[in-house]
């Protein structure tokens, strides 16, 4: 049984890949600010292949202890899905820089230094695989979002880049790209808005959460084992 850490992994995607990863009888380590009515009943129903860690990823300096106490309580790493990120919505000349600061922070220099810490320990243990949880933001504009999609290109690059650093190790890095799914950010739209986006997708819906923990859960097996550096896009066709 493998330990998959996974930060954000309380609620949303985050939950959704950590019941795939122990449907598949591996281990979710989670790490989250909080835990939620949700997490409770995954960790109830698999008490031996969950564990929870409650941890603000914006103490950022912090990162590293973090991750060499999971590791002496847990053992090995195989793979990290930073998946934890904070949506920023709003034109940027309203946003409070406060609030900018805080999203780059969470999405983007927390990430990387998770990454860090990891990577050394997948190093002396002989590899491991790291997933980034980007966004079709990355790629394609959408007005409001000028700093989410800063950050999320930022984890594309640095996933390009950090493969081509890593694969001597043994290491792969991947990212997955979400489109919008139904989450409750969706749910909180107009229909009319609902209903135009869905107009833009070839199959006239959103992704699932399920789609994309399961492609998740593929580049965390075995017959992902030659891809790195790659983005994976699951979005119903929106970008297409």
């Amino acid at each position: 049984m493998r330990n998959i850490l996974i930060t954000g992994g309380s609620r949303g995607l985050g939950l959704e890949i950590a019941r795939a990863v122990v449907s598949s009888n591996d281990r979710a380590i989670v790490v989250a600010r909080k835990q939620t009515p949700e997490w409770d009943l995954l960790a109830a129903a698999f008490p031996n292949q969950t564990d929870f860690i409650a941890f603000d990823l914006t103490n950022t300096e912090e990162i590293e202890g973090l991750i060499k106490s999971i590791r002496k309580k847990n053992g090995r790493i195989a793979a990290l899905v930073n998946n934890a990120a904070t949506g920023i919505d709003g034109v940027l000349s309203t946003l409070r820089p406060a609030d900018i600061e805080t999203a780059i922070k969470l999405n983007l220099t927390s990430p990387i230094l998770t990454t860090r810490a990891v990577a050394k320990a997948m190093m002396v243990d002989g590899g491991g695989t790291i997933i980034n949880i980007a966004s079709v933001n990355a790629f394609t504009g959408y007005n409001g979002l000028s700093v989410y999609a800063s950050t999320k290109a930022g984890l594309i690059g640095f996933t390009k880049s950090l493969a081509r650093e890593l694969g001597g190790a043994n290491i792969t890095v991947n990212a997955v790209a979400p489109g919008l799914m139904e989450t409750q950010m969706v749910s909180g739209m107009t229909t009319d808005r609902r209903e135009t986006i869905k107009r833009r997708s070839p199959l006239n819906r959103f992704a699932s959460l399920s789609e994309v923990a399961n492609a998740v859960l593929f580049l965390l097996s075995e017959s992902a084992s030659g891809m790195t550096g790659t983005v994976m896009t699951i979005d119903a066709g929106n970008t297409a």
